[in-house]
């Protein structure tokens, strides 16, 4: 899945909790190796510092010992005697015959087993050979002495121990023999020892001057391990508080998202079926009107605490609105996952004995293994904030009842979902395009049969859905609101065409259109209509503005003033669906309605004598009283025709005269 196909929160997620651990090993190493390259090479250069100074004194000494025997000037023996007043060891090597022509003092013969021999003739000619157990320097290839720190300070310590009056030890003198080896004549070479003299005080100095150095650079790395680890201390502490839900002290939504992802992208769980659960404190708002805020808080912190009694190792729980929880549990079966569900709300049930709650649960099953859409590390790719919308969902399928209970999500609710979205979706789209068809349903006067008036209903004919009924969009457009463009597209649609079967010399009937009840809250919808019905040109009579029962139980100010407006522009106002809610006969006796349409429940079924043709007699005759037509919708049988004609019905409305038709059928009735 590309980084473009994720979605915001996703990918924020992933930088805030991204860990930066590594930053700090890598500056941990980085310094690590800084203190350590900057002691060892401290450490190399004072001792090769004391080791340079004591060598080139002797090689001075030793330089001066072969010019002395390359004098002419000189007898051999002559030679000899001055040698030995040097009061070094030394012997002189015939190179042809390997044998000592000259000594004086100790002489070392060599071999490749038992020293360490610099190969590189060093810038004054010299050879320099040493004992292994001082093999702490050497000759580079550029003829440069090289010393081994550790094993410098190795050899010192070890010679330290071993001198018996510890007391003066400052004052101690290490000789190291070195012997240097020169070219001084023809099939001769000098062997001369030299004594490396090395002051304890010069190593306690040193030592001293390394420790403390490396005192500050540890204290350094230290500081930088501390602060490594103080940010990961305050970077885990923001999380938690980022992740903390402040009322009942448990997790939060984020957390749930965060955690819930990495639970299912897990490797060893792509084979696995989750539950995520949507559950629900039914009633919280009004416990907290009736109780206080703080008794509401403390109901949910035990509910919080319960639920989490409840779960498993690798499920979560968070509190996820404002008495909302969202569970992601192990799942087996529906049958097992209702019973674990429906057993925790029962002791959820019991948690407040002054109080009995109920709850909801909504369930959408996630099946890891059916997953497609894989990351570039191969793991699965799930939005769980949109599972726990399904969940949500199917939980909203319970609303209604105030018995606790448990919902799954099923294909049917997944698919009414994905159908509003495309609704949604499409609707601007539709209407721009004129997708939208307006049907007509004719009225007829039951007494003479003679066509009296019509319903505008509205029609989807979709290029990609083909026709759509209005019960799959209405409800919709109700939701998100964008029912008020359908009222305005219906009134401007109805005005135009009556106005061209008005030019055409027909027979025009009023025409009542629906206006919903979000509509009202506009304090000019009067002018609204007016204004669109005058632009095509349609006398105001011929459009008779229709208001749902329900509409009447809103701002009934604000609704008295938008129909008297109304009427005072000449327009007629009608009430639908009288009876199928709870009417209010005040509304009846305040509102200045023109016509009452009687609710088709009341046709509905067998008639004849029964109560419903008492109460539908009845409004008839309250209707007259209030000088208002009424109209009878969903009337399919010649019997209810019969009775409703009897009793004064001014028009029907159904099956049994016309359904609902375009607008050319219907300008064909009119010729006819």
């Amino acid at each position: 899945m590309s980084k473009k196909g994720k979605s915001k929160k996703e990918i924020n997620f992933r930088k805030l909790t991204r860990n930066t651990s590594w930053i700090s090993i890598v500056v941990i190493v980085f310094v690590s190796m800084c203190v350590y390259g900057i002691i060892s090479i401290a450490a190399a250069s004072f001792a090769g510092y004391i080791v340079t100074e004591k060598l080139d004194s002797e090689i001075d000494s030793a330089e001066k010992m072969a010019d002395l025997y390359r004098s002419s000037d000189l007898t051999e023996e002559r030679k000899y005697m001055l040698l030995n007043m040097e009061g070094r060891d030394y012997y002189i090597l015939d190179t042809v015959t390997d044998e000592v022509v000259h000594s004086r003092g100790t002489v070392e013969r060599f071999t490749d087993h038992d020293i360490i021999k610099a190969e590189v003739i060093s810038p004054d000619g010299f050879q320099l050979y040493s004992h292994a157990e001082y093999a702490f320097f050497s000759m580079d290839e550029d003829n440069s002495l090289e010393v081994d720190p550790l094993a410098f300070f190795r050899y010192l310590l070890k010679q330290a121990r071993s001198i018996n009056n510890k007391q003066d030890l400052r004052a101690e003198v290490i000789n190291i023999p070195v012997w240097m080896r020169k070219t001084i004549g023809e099939n001769r070479d000098l062997f001369c020892r030299m004594n490396l003299s090395l002051n304890l005080n010069d190593f306690l100095y040193g030592a001293a001057f390394l420790t403390a150095l490396m005192a500050i650079m540890l204290a350094a790395q230290g500081i930088v391990i501390a602060n490594a680890i103080a940010s990961a201390i305050r970077r885990r502490r923001s999380l938690n508080m980022l992740f903390k839900d402040m009322v009942t002290d448990g997790k939060n939504s984020l957390w749930f998202t965060f955690k819930g992802n990495r639970i299912i992208r897990k490797r060893k769980n792509r084979e696995r079926k989750y539950a995520v659960v949507s559950l629900e404190l039914l009633n919280y708002a009004n416990f907290c009107l009736c109780h206080s805020l703080a008794e509401g808080e403390d109901m949910l912190r035990m509910v919080s605490d319960k639920i989490s009694e409840n779960i498993m190792k690798n499920e979560i729980c968070a509190r996820y609105s404002s008495a909302t929880f969202a569970l992601l549990l192990k799942y087996t079966d529906e049958e097992r996952m209702k019973k674990r569900v429906s057993h925790i709300i029962a002791q959820l049930e019991e948690i407040n004995s002054d109080h009995r709650f109920s709850y909801h649960a909504g369930i959408a099953i996630v099946d890891v293994s059916k997953i497609e859409d894989v990351d570039t590390k191969g793991r699965k790719v799930i939005d769980i904030d949109k599972e726990y919308n399904y969940a949500g969902a199917a939980r909203e399928t319970l609303s209604g009842s105030d018995e606790s209970g448990v919902a799954f999500l099923s294909d049917a609710l997944v698919e009414e979902r994905k159908w509003i979205d495309t609704v949604v979706e499409k609707q601007q789209a539709a209407l721009d395009n004129e997708e939208f068809v307006v049907y007509y349903q004719p009225k007829y006067n039951p007494r003479t049969d003679e066509l009296s008036g019509a319903e505008a209903l509205i029609r989807w004919e979709s290029p990609e859905y083909g026709f759509v009924t209005p019960n799959r969009i209405i409800p919709i457009f109700e939701q998100n609101g964008f029912i008020t463009e359908i009222d305005h597209y219906m009134i401007t649609h109805v005005a135009r065409d009556q106005k061209r079967w008005l030019d055409m010399g027909l027979k025009c009937v009023p025409v009542s259109v629906n206006v919903s009840r979000a509509h009202f809250i506009e304090e000019t919808l009067a002018e609204q209509i007016r204004d669109m019905v005058d632009a095509e040109g349609c006398p105001h009579e011929y459009v008779e503005i229709e208001l749902t029962e329900s509409a009447f139980f809103d701002d009934k100010k604000a609704m008295l003033s938008t129909i008297g407006r109304l009427k005072s522009y000449g327009f007629a106002v009608s009430m639908d669906d009288f009876g199928s809610g709870y009417s209010s006969l005040n509304s009846l006796k305040d509102m200045p309605l023109d016509v009452l349409k009687l609710d088709a429940e009341f046709f509905r079924g067998e008639q004849g004598g029964d109560r419903g043709q008492i109460v539908v007699s009845e409004a008839i005759k309250l209707a007259k009283c209030l000088n208002m037509r009424t109209v009878a919708e969903g009337v399919e049988i010649k019997e209810q025709v019969d009775f409703l004609a009897s009793q004064g019905c001014d028009m029907i409305q159904g099956y049994y005269y016309a359904k609902p038709e375009p607008g050319k059928a219907f300008e064909e009735r009119m010729m006819a």
